[in-house]
């Protein structure tokens, strides 16, 4: 399928080309016809299925330019998101023989300067965080009344973050023949109440990825025992002479003690995470963008959506408590079919993290940094397992001995072989529904 089977204008089949974009993803092949249509959508995939554009594209080819009025109003969770949106649709409008209004209203900027464009002319397209269009609309400056479309990109992080209140109070000021599309990583029970309030029998799309994590991802996982972790993540960022690494940690206090440490070492590296200075994380997103930084530490607030082009390493420096934070850290390398490196570092205490990530299918490459070289190494398993069996068997084969008492019968070692291989299979059965279990409590999926 092509993207001109979608019967978009000319200046978006060129602006598309020019994106490098040869055939739609899965998410667009299935929703744009349904947006076409005008029906409202919740579109359900993993971050860099190609969400934006599935929106984007019929959004931009429906504006009627005539008409000087907001027609589409796009929230977003974060101001890196929403820049990221601003930034995609910009590039749409550069291909128009006509002037495509857009505007980015986000938390951190100059309001003043905001108000006063507004006060000039309406944007065709509003995108930007839910506080701050909630602002200008509430004061008069921003009059979304004349809204046919409104996306709410990344729900379960608006959710999360402490905004559907906000998109609420926003989508309540619309029409109610509003097209409304909500697209999610997942949809927790919390936000159902939101969908229902504003959505109309809407078609629910889950794109379920093919594999959980991209087939061109090399996935590692390095012991930390006994070790300086802060070396290792070092180790691993200067042997593999990585095009752009994002090292991970789970709190700003971690990343900021990476960070030193890095630069105390000699590196050149970008810090991102909530306490930043929203201009000077746009400053450094910029800088990134421009391969002005080889490394960055972060926390998830840079896996939620952002798009860093051409990241070959991700480093988990800690895994995160929740397993979708893992898959989308991770989910950072690997993408357009490129090849990528996720590392993950554990000690004994993460264990059972491991075991929920392996029952999702996902699978390790032991390794260890030898002579300054990362070498594979063994199944942190092995001993368990070989241990396991040796007890398992010993105490088999001493309650099955006992129960003869005195009188060794003609082939009772086979029988007792039979046994235990009986009381072997059961216990592999239950460890399969296990996983299973833990396996569905990751990918809760119902309706709405």
């Amino acid at each position: 399928m092509s993207f001109a089977a979608f019967q978009l204008q000319d200046y978006l089949l060129t602006a598309i080309a020019d994106k490098g974009f040869k055939q739609p993803t899965e998410v667009q092949e299935r929703l744009i016809p349904v947006i076409q249509a005008g029906r409202s959508v919740v579109g359900q995939s993993q971050t860099g299925t190609g969400k934006t554009h599935t929106f984007l594209l019929p959004i931009f080819n429906q504006l009627d330019l005539e008409q000087q009025n907001v027609q589409a109003v796009i929230t977003a969770p974060s101001r890196e998101l929403a820049t990221q949106i601003y930034q995609a649709a910009k590039q749409l409008a550069d291909f128009s023989g006509e002037e495509i209004s857009i505007m980015n209203f986000v938390g951190g900027t100059d309001k003043l300067r905001q108000v006063e464009r507004l006060a000039t002319k309406q944007p065709h397209i509003v995108i930007g965080t839910p506080g701050r269009i909630l602002d200008l609309v509430t004061s008069g400056d921003l009059l979304i009344h004349t809204t046919q479309v409104m996306v709410v990109d990344e729900a379960d992080m608006t959710l999360d973050l402490g905004f559907l209140a906000d998109v609420d109070q926003i989508a309540g000021r619309m029409p109610d023949n509003l097209q409304m599309l909500v697209f999610s990583a997942t949809i927790p029970e919390k936000l159902r109440p939101f969908l229902r309030k504003y959505m109309n029998n809407p078609l629910i799309e889950e794109i379920k990825p093919k594999t959980v994590i991209s087939e061109t991802i090399d996935n590692w996982l390095i012991s930390t025992k006994g070790k300086d972790v802060n070396q290792i993540i070092y180790q691993l960022l200067t042997i593999g002479h990585p095009y752009l690494a994002i090292v991970f940690a789970n709190t700003k206090q971690r990343v900021d003690e990476i960070s030193q440490y890095l630069k105390n070492q000699g590196l050149s590296v970008a810090t991102i995470h909530g306490d930043i200075l929203p201009r000077e994380r746009k400053r450094v997103m910029k800088q990134i963008q421009n391969l002005d930084f080889q490394y960055v530490v972060a926390t998830d607030l840079a896996a939620r959506g952002i798009d860093i082009e051409g990241v070959s390493h991700v480093i988990n420096a800690e895994i995160p408590d929740d397993l979708e934070f893992f898959i989308h850290r991770v989910g950072r390398t690997g993408r357009n079919q490129l090849p990528g490196t996720a590392i993950t570092l554990y000690e004994p205490s993460d264990e059972r993290k491991i075991n929920e990530i392996e029952a999702l299918g996902i699978t390790f490459k032991p390794k260890e940094i030898k002579n300054d070289e990362v070498v594979d190494s063994y199944d942190r398993n092995r001993r368990q397992k070989r241990e396991k069996k040796r007890d398992e068997l010993d105490t088999t084969l001493i309650g099955l001995v006992k129960k003869k008492k005195k009188k060794i019968k003609p082939g009772y070692k086979k029988q007792i072989q039979r046994e235990i291989e009986k009381s072997n299979k059961q216990k592999r059965k239950m460890e399969r529904r296990q996983k299973g279990r833990t396996a569905r409590k990751h990918k809760k999926n119902s309706s709405i």
